[in-house]
């Protein structure tokens, strides 16, 4: 009842009562409630929030259109590499994330991180942390969580060779409860190789993805209750980034070919690494048929260099800002077929058919924006 009322409180402070006129009509609320739990496990305070019931209001009629960006779990990650910190509030927004804000002051670069309500600020220097604390403080109600152990349901961990893992070994152990498998045998492997159940990415198990949502069937939970059993297996698991004197920043991409065998369409597959640790990833189904398997490797090459342009942008502006020269774009490619047809502009007869839309690939590379190997 306490966090219940310290939430109307603030929400009094930047709403009020009216009544209500002719023609819109008033939507319900609710209350969610959350547990905000230490680094050692333990409950900090218990979080009440008081939302409105937007799912009773029609497109049109009560709303046109709505947008509140949120961070993106890429920047996230490649937040916990760069360890910065703001003098003050004065932070620009960033190109490229806008839940990112960065600054230079005094040879020191600076980032803020924002979610919502959550503010993540990272630094090298702990009296500009307790400065910048101070600052805030004295313009907004914030409370302080002292050194940062979660962040958006991620755990962090600190090594003693400076390196920052993240794991999600408690929301695992939430997960195996809620379903009630927390004592289910673990297992190697998160899908059974006669299973055709596939996956989709979660904010840190790279190696899980999901794809029938829809009607699903025994078979289906049967897949979904082994890849529990994988999460028992690996909770303890986690993407470690390690500092070094040179930021090593690579992606990979790659594909099967006609791996679905209802449809007979491939799938692209990119990760890219940034200081050791896998930032960004993806698993996806390719829109179209491959005639061959350089065709399906041009195709995943396309979607891993749209990611990868926006990485790199994102990680120049950061280095930028501490005054250092940001890394190659780099994207390594197995297939030497695939790499030729980057090269080449001739139109082999395997391939040209190709959409227009993948050639963006081949100006990339003469203009040496990305270099392939």
């Amino acid at each position: 009842m306490h966090s219940c009322g310290a939430r109307v409180n603030a929400t009094s402070r930047c709403v009020r009562a009216t009544k209500l006129p002719n023609g819109p009509r008033a939507i319900g609320k609710k209350w969610v409630f959350k547990i905000k739990r230490k680094a050692d496990g333990s409950i900090e305070k218990y979080k009440a929030r008081l939302v409105a019931k937007g799912f009773r209001q029609k497109y049109g009629i009560d709303y046109t259109e709505t947008f509140s960006p949120v961070v993106k779990y890429v920047t996230l990650r490649m937040d916990q590499v760069f360890c910065v910190i703001p003098e003050g509030v004065n932070l620009d927004m960033s190109g490229f994330d806008p839940c990112l804000y960065i600054k230079t002051s005094d040879g020191h670069c600076v980032l803020v991180l924002v979610d919502v309500e959550d503010v993540l600020v990272t630094g090298s220097s702990l009296e500009l942390i307790t400065r910048n604390k101070n600052d805030l403080k004295t313009r907004f109600e914030m409370t302080d969580s002292g050194k940062c152990a979660f962040v958006l349901g991620i755990e962090l961990l600190d090594g003693e060779d400076g390196s920052v893992t993240l794991c999600q070994r408690r929301y695992v152990d939430d997960i195996l409860k809620r379903f009630g498998m927390e004592e289910c045998k673990a297992v190697a492997s998160p899908v059974d190789v006669s299973s055709r159940v596939m996956s989709s990415s979660t904010a840190n198990k790279i190696d899980v993805p999901f794809r029938e949502a829809v009607g699903p069937q025994e078979e289906h939970w049967v897949a979904v209750k082994r890849i529990f059993r994988y999460l028992q297996d690996t909770k303890m698991h986690g993407m470690c980034s390690k500092p070094s004197a040179r930021i090593d920043f690579r992606g990979y991409s790659d594909a099967d070919w006609a791996g679905d065998l209802t449809d007979r369409k491939s799938t692209s597959g990119y990760v890219f690494m940034l200081l050791g640790a896998p930032v960004s990833w993806v698993s996806k189904k390719q829109p179209s048929v491959s005639l061959s398997t350089s065709e399906a490797e041009y195709i995943a090459l396309s979607l891993a260099i749209q990611e990868d342009k926006w990485i790199h942008r994102l990680l120049c502006e950061i280095m930028a800002a501490a005054n250092e020269d940001g890394p190659d774009l780099m994207v390594r490619e197995e297939n030497l077929s695939c790499i030729k047809m980057t090269k080449n502009l001739v139109n082999h007869g395997r391939a040209k058919h190709s959409d227009i839309k993948y050639h963006h690939i081949r100006d990339e590379v003469k203009r040496g924006e990305v270099k392939l190997e």
